[in-house]
């Protein structure tokens, strides 16, 4: 079950499906009723607008049979002082419905773009083993952009002039009945074209956006690697792959704006071609005395009007084809469901928590490896307070342990508990409370020293957070910054050396205190003098909590209460470095490679 998951949400991240209609769309009408005052008030302009519209044909009209006919000036005078405020009507009120509808697009858009966050913050770490965070982004940022550009746009020009069609359409049958059946012939010959080249349109739009995003993926993981990019010399190579990405997307995006050209082409000949034709029937009508010149003006008018808006309807159809297609890629993105959630009546975690962890015949497997057990029938158990060190080769297993206590993932068989609480009971916001992490990769965000440190404990006061610093051996190097503890730190903490960024990091553990602490290699980054500073310091900090360490470095570990030896998803030995040394096992093999190495290294170093 959980591999079928992780394809559909492989599928949806990499492979979206293809829009057939403008139904995406009606994702957006949730947000939309949120609004209700604002889109009465836009669709009452609109209505105003559109009769401010609709009634200069008419006063055209008059003036002609009427005015000039009848030679009187005043008659005149007051139909243009009519037409003026029939003009600041129709003026104002299109005013208010740009602005209104403006502001629904951005506010809108802002609210969708924060409720996506939300959601892939909330997706389970399967999703983001394959999901590349470059298309996440793009799906975002640009999807998000071309959807506001719908909702504070597209749809209100489509809405505008349907209501101007539509009444320009009634007014033409109201004027000439015989006219309005020549100009309706026509219609069928441009909302066949308008549907079929409306779908072509679609799917080439969306084919821009996915190779678009493949682009912005591209881009993202060569910035974040900026550095490693430069230090093999591979700029160009770079540029020229990008460069290819963006000529395809180029190349998509031209095909879909192709159609929509001649979309547009195609339906404004047919429609003014139409205009042309009645406007020559109806000049005989004119003649022979069956029409009066104004009320042909006023038809002529109105045909224009409604062929306009028709025009224009085949335009915002094509607008509104991309945006459909961005919204679908949204809709998928937000209907992918985390693998890992609460239960819908969780169990709460005992409190205060005792941090006892145990894992019972526990069989693991990640999605992405294809059932392949990377743990095999674990039973281990960790008292509350007790410090576990785990070694073993790469690939034995130590960091999945790190991620099912987190429960990042759930194991297919056995359970893991804490507290006695099956973790797939319990809520994993209430669980994760409870744990500090210290990772091996330190994640630094581009923010003020101080806010990242707030990751630990939002709430934490100044005080707390410089105690915490001072713990980590931190503080000195904080403060000598330009700005101390408001200094902003670049990106993924480009500004800091390793020992510092790992430093920052425990210190954001020590202002978590949780009563479950997991160290991956926390001090690997860290020089001889600082290690011995920061392993002070952790010892301090794991006196009364339950802690796991994973260590490939075997000095780190030699404190540990107890020392579990993994191999190939098994724990083949455990005990304290002096009894697993004279077992004479992995650890002892592993502890003679690095003892032995260190010491050759020092005599080295004594001879030079």
């Amino acid at each position: 079950m959980a591999k079928q998951d992780k394809n559909e949400t492989s599928s949806a991240a990499e492979h979206p499906r293809k829009s057939k209609s403008l139904k995406p769309l009606g994702m957006l009408a949730p947000y939309i009723r949120q609004y209700r005052a604002q889109v009465s008030a836009a669709l009452l302009a609109l209505v105003a607008a559109t009769c401010a519209t609709l009634a200069v044909p008419l006063a055209i009209r008059r003036m002609i049979d009427f005015g000039f006919g009848g030679g009187d000036p005043q008659f005149i005078d007051k139909y243009f002082a009519m037409l003026m405020v029939v003009v600041a009507a129709l003026a104002i009120a299109s005013a208010t419905r740009y602005y209104l509808v403006t502001w629904l697009g951005e506010r809108i858009v802002s609210r969708l773009r924060a409720d996506v966050f939300a959601h892939i913050t909330q997706l389970s770490a399967s999703f983001f083993d394959s999901a590349r965070s470059g298309e996440v982004v793009s799906r975002l940022t640009a999807d998000t952009t071309q959807v506001k550009s719908a909702v504070g746009s597209s749809i209100s020009v489509a809405l505008r002039n349907l209501a101007l069609f539509v009444g320009a359409a009634s007014m033409m049958v109201y004027t000439s009945p015989r006219l309005s059946g020549l100009v309706l012939l026509a219609i069928p010959f441009v909302v066949v074209p308008l549907i079929v080249i409306g779908r072509l349109v679609r799917r080439r739009s969306r084919l821009a956006q996915d190779t678009l995003a493949e682009a912005s993926a591209y881009a993202v993981e060569a910035i974040s690697a900026i550095r490693t990019l430069q230090a093999f010399t591979n700029e160009r190579f770079a540029s020229e792959r990008f460069a290819a990405q963006v000529e395809r997307a180029f190349a998509a995006a031209r095909s879909s704006f192709t159609a929509r050209a001649l979309l547009t082409a195609f339906g404004m000949f047919v429609i003014f071609a139409s205009v042309v034709m009645v406007m020559w029937i109806g000049s005989n009508d004119v003649m022979e005395g069956r029409l009066s010149g104004g009320a042909l003006g006023q038809f002529v008018l109105y045909s224009v009007f409604a062929a306009g808006a028709l025009g224009q309807l085949s335009e915002v159809w094509g607008e509104l084809s991309l945006a459909a297609g961005a919204a679908e890629r949204l809709a998928e993105l937000l209907d992918i469901e985390p693998e890992i959630r609460a239960p819908a009546d969780p169990m709460r975690l005992p409190s205060p928590s005792r941090g006892a962890i145990r894992f019972e015949n526990v069989g693991f497997a990640y999605p992405s490896l294809d059932d392949e057990r990377v743990v095999h029938d674990l039973d281990l158990t960790i008292a509350p307070g007790e410090t576990v060190a785990v070694v073993g080769p790469s690939g034995a297993g130590k960091s999945t342990l790190f991620h099912l206590i987190m429960r990042f993932y759930d194991p297919q068989t056995g359970r893991v508990t804490l507290d006695g609480v099956d973790l797939r009971d319990a809520d994993p916001q209430d669980l994760r409370a409870r744990i500090a992490l210290v990772p091996q990769d330190t994640v630094i965000f581009g923010a003020s020293v101080r806010e990242n440190l707030l990751y630990g404990r939002p709430d934490a006061s100044d005080e707390d957070i410089r105690a915490a610093a001072h713990a980590a051996h931190a503080h000195d190097f904080i403060e000598a910054m330009p700005q101390g503890y408001d200094t902003v730190i670049g990106e993924r903490g480009v500004t800091l050396s390793g020992g510092e960024r790992q430093r920052l990091s425990i210190a954001r553990a020590l202002l978590k205190d949780a009563p479950v602490l997991l160290l991956d290699e926390a001090t690997s980054a860290l020089d001889a003098q600082s290690e011995t500073l920061v392993q002070t310091a952790l010892d301090g900090l794991m006196s009364h909590r339950t802690t796991l360490v994973i260590a490939h470095r075997l000095a780190t570990v030699l404190k540990a209460d107890r020392i579990l030896v993994m191999e190939k998803g098994h724990v083949i030995e455990q005990g304290t470095h002096e009894t697993l040394v004279a077992q004479g096992g992995l650890y002892a093999r592993l502890a003679r490679l690095q003892f032995e190495r260190g010491a050759q290294g020092l005599e080295a170093l004594g001879q030079d």
